[in-house]
C-alpha cells in the first residue's frame, strides 16, 4: 500500500526503491517488514506492547541524498531517539536495506504506538521524503511526505 504517490515531488525510481526495501526490526524477535505485505509477527509485537500501530523511521540521509559525513546521520539518529523517549515512546533498534540497489542500510527504529499523525511530523521534521507505517491489520504503507 502506498500513500499520496500520485501527488509526489519524490522521484519515481527512489518510491520504487522505498517500496522493494526490507525494513528489517532487531529486537528480541525479530522480523523483516515489507510494504504491502500482512506481518503476523509484527501484529504479534503490537499485541504484545498493547499497542494498534507503528512506525518504521529514521533520520538518516534527509530526502535520500547519502551523507559524506557519517557521524552526521549518527548525530541525527540520537536526536530522533532522545526525540521519541521524551515523547514516552519505545524504539527497536532496525535498519533498512534494499536487496539489490547497493545503496547503504539505513539505521531506523520500530516505533511501537506511534500514530500516523506523529509519525508523519517526526518523519518531516527529520527530513525524509516517507515513513512505513503500520495499523492495526499490521500491513506495513509507505507514507510519502513530499
Amino acid at each position: 500500500m502506498l500513500s499520496g504517490a500520485g501527488n509526489s515531488s519524490i522521484d519515481p525510481k527512489i518510491i520504487q526503491a522505498y517500496r522493494e526495501t526490507h525494513y528489517h526490526v532487531r529486537g528480541a524477535t525479530p522480523l523483516t517488514l515489507n510494504v504491502g505485505e500482512p506481518n503476523p509477527a509484527l501484529a504479534a509485537l503490537h499485541a504484545a506492547a498493547g499497542v494498534d500501530c507503528s512506525a518504521f523511521i529514521t533520520a538518516w540521509n534527509p530526502f535520500s541524498q547519502q551523507e559524506d559525513d557519517p557521524a552526521a546521520n549518527a548525530v541525527r539518529q540520537q536526536a530522533l531517539v532522545r526525540e521519541l523517549t521524551q515523547l514516552g515512546l519505545r524504539c527497536i533498534d532496525g535498519i533498512g536495506q534494499h536487496p539489490t540497489n547497493g545503496w547503504d542500510g539505513e539505521e531506523s527504529f520500530l516505533v511501537p504506538g506511534l500514530s500516523l499523525d506523529a509519525a508523519r511530523a517526526l518523519g518531516a521534521r527529520y527530513g525524509q521524503n516517507a515513513v512505513v507505517w503500520s495499523g492495526a491489520d499490521a500491513v506495513p504503507q509507505l507514507i510519502l511526505l513530499r
